[in-house]
């Protein structure tokens, strides 16, 4: 942390965020550290600042910092404490939403699939063994932001406790915990919590002595009159401004009108409120990090968080940008300064060469088949083998989420956890194989934590098949290490991997198109870029510019379904509305 400027206060008024005194609007924007490559995190604070901005928000989530329990990471993309100091840095505020529990179309909702693992354990409730683990979390969160709040002359002027909890329980002692480990760890600066504004969400999510806040995206002078009968003084604040949405595989890119938009928070300001920006820039789902909802669908979330924001996946301004800009400059200075639009990426196809796509892994022999929990596993494929004493009809209890089936090495099928698919015929022969992909975990409500792989039980003609191996494959090492595989040829079931190589005189965006290919995963420099599919609606992934280098650079896909032609392209610019027939 680097040498920062006097301390300042800020509270809440009776009728205002007071900062140094003086009545202070907070005009917030959404940047998840998470989902941004480090080497742009400056450049996604100074614009939000361009468009009229004077906070960051973002959440802290629990499992990218401590996927495996016992060992917290906060370096690299990590490093909450480095990306606060950017912030101070561009002369801007900071809200920090440590959960616990964060939703945010993320991977488990940020709670580490460790924890939702154990046994008996009580979720986003007053159970002791989960509260152990939380206040743990919030010990070495609260570390980190302590010595960053404006009292200490830092940026973050609020925190926020849980997060939309009165859309799931109403544990209010479950709540009280998490303002006295807030307390107790140092943290002065206020304190919120956020609900959709119905009389229900927000009676269940309060707690005494915190303030409330609100989450919607339309109907403002309705939804602030429902706020402000629950929260009788103080800041109204708008703490998350739907200003897009999220996008699942098989459905289409969700967009929202920039005018209908600006026209919303116009309302939103004129009424005197605060705002936060859901999402100011939403950035990438990389690696396997994408959640999933289930509301009586499963429904996994794609790789880009783009979210419709007025700063696009790859960091330029949208229409939003500047019809907000306008808006707040109603209410607010502006600088005089904006953004540029940023040129088109280079166009360039790769060959690629099929390589060794194997990477150390134990099977181990069970009964029936384990699921990832019970073997410990964080990545998203699993192949399971077993003998097969006959042809017929090859039964799941359920599969979670999708799977290959072959029989002796010739594929027979698949099956959709999305689509309900739970059976399908299969061939005499002598070896069963089904590889299964856990294509991100619910991130809301009562799945969350949910066991992964094939669950219930494996039936051949309605009698129970046992006597498996289950070998446990890591997505990222398979990709690290068919960067430097050796060449050979294809093999007959997945995973495929391919590889090929690019010179780039400088570093600069990229944006990898994936028309052609059918379901897997993109890996550059050794990076896993996140996951694609055909079903759509997103066709291209982001390569960010911080993830290349001058000079040669590898690209490598693996492929689960099928590879109809060798070879990679990098289009100009994005397509996330894409949705095969």
């Amino acid at each position: 942390m680097t040498a920062s400027p006097a301390a300042r206060t800020f509270a809440i008024g009776d009728t205002d965020f007071l900062l140094d005194g003086e009545p202070f609007r907070v005009l917030a924007g959404a940047l998840h550290y998470f989902r941004v490559h480090p080497g742009q995190w400056a450049d996604r604070i100074r614009k939000a600042r361009l468009m009229g901005l004077n906070t960051i928000e973002t959440y802290v989530a629990w499992n990218a910092h401590e996927p495996v329990r016992g060992e917290w990471d906060a370096t690299g993309w990590n490093d909450l404490g480095a990306f606060l100091d950017l912030v101070a840095a561009e002369g801007m505020h900071a809200i920090v939403r440590p959960g616990p529990y964060i939703c945010a179309e993320w991977h488990n909702g940020g709670l580490p699939v460790w924890l939702t693992g154990m046994p008996g354990i009580g979720l986003r409730r007053s159970e002791p063994a989960y509260l152990a683990e939380v206040t743990a979390y919030l010990q070495r969160v609260y570390d980190i932001v302590a010595l960053r709040q404006i009292d200490r002359g830092g940026p973050v002027v609020l925190v926020q406790i849980e997060n939309e909890y009165g859309a799931y329980g109403s544990d209010t002692a479950y709540l009280e915990h998490l303002v006295q480990v807030t307390r107790d760890a140092g943290i002065t600066v206020p304190l919120t919590t956020i609900d959709q504004p119905t009389d229900q969400m927000l009676s269940d999510g309060s707690v005494d002595g915190v303030h409330l806040t609100g989450s919607f995206g339309s109907r403002a002078p309705e939804r602030l009159a429902t706020l402000r009968h629950h929260q009788p003084t103080g800041p109204l604040m708008c703490a998350e401004f739907w200003d897009g949405w999220f996008d699942w595989w098989g459905a289409t890119h969700h967009t929202t009108s920039a005018a209908d938009s600006a026209a919303e928070l116009d309302a939103l300001l004129s009424a005197g409120a605060s705002v936060n920006f859901y999402m100011f820039h939403g950035g990438t789902n990389f690696g396997l990090t994408n959640g999933a909802n289930h509301k009586g669908r499963y429904l996994p979330i794609v790789t880009s968080y783009d979210y419709d924001a007025p700063l696009d996946e790859a960091g330029r301004p949208t229409e939003k940008f500047f019809a907000f800009r306008d808006v707040i400059a109603k209410y607010a200075p502006v600088p005089d300064e904006v953004p540029g639009a940023g040129a088109p990426a280079p166009v360039f196809e790769v060959a690629l060469q099929p390589v060794e796509a194997e990477v150390a892994a134990s099977s181990v022999r069970h009964d029936v088949p384990p699921t990832f929990e019970e073997l410990g596993h964080l990545s998203a494929l699993v192949s399971y083998e077993t003998d097969l004493p006959a042809g017929g009809v090859l039964r799941f209890g359920e599969v979670r989420d999708q799977a290959w089936v072959s029989v002796d090495g010739v594929a027979v099928g698949t099956l959709s956890r999305t689509r309900g698919e739970d059976a399908l015929v299969v061939p005499a022969g002598e070896r069963l194989r089904v590889l299964v992909e856990e294509q991100g975990r619910v991130n809301y409500d009562v799945r969350l934590g949910e066991a992964k792989g094939l669950v219930g039980g494996v039936f051949l003609n309605g009698a129970p098949l046992i006597g498996w191996s289950a070998t446990p494959i890591d997505v990222a090492a398979l990709g690290e290490a068919a960067t430097t595989a050796a060449v050979r040829e294809a093999g007959v079931t997945g995973p495929f991997a391919l590889r090929g190589g690019f010179t780039l005189d400088e570093p600069e965006d990229l944006f990898l198109d994936t028309a052609g290919w059918g379901k897997g995963y993109a890996v550059v420099n050794g990076f896993v870029l996140g996951r694609y599919w055909s079903n759509g609606p997103q066709r291209t992934l982001y390569v960010p510019a911080a993830a290349l280098c001058a000079g040669e650079n590898t690209v490598v896909m693996i492929e689960l379904d099928r590879v109809a032609e060798a070879v990679v392209r990098f289009v100009a610019g994005p397509d996330l509305g894409f949705l095969e027939e």
